[in-house]
């Protein structure tokens, strides 16, 4: 039980030392995630669509 307790401690003395973003911060990162992701989802999309035009050139031949 001692060690549990130690455990509980130590991790609120941890929390403690964490520096948080601020809502700023929070927010423009969230927006840049998206904005990756939507980037990322458009060129895959692209290079799908090349590979699906490309082998179906070959297919057909």
């Amino acid at each position: 039980m001692n060690k549990l307790i130690n455990y509980i401690k130590e991790s609120i003395a941890e929390m403690k030392k964490v520096t948080w973003p601020t809502k700023k911060e929070t927010y423009n990162y969230t927006l840049l995630v998206i904005g990756i992701s939507i980037g990322m989802a458009i060129f895959l999309g692209i290079l799908d669509y090349l590979f699906t035009i490309g082998f179906e050139f070959f297919l057909t031949k």
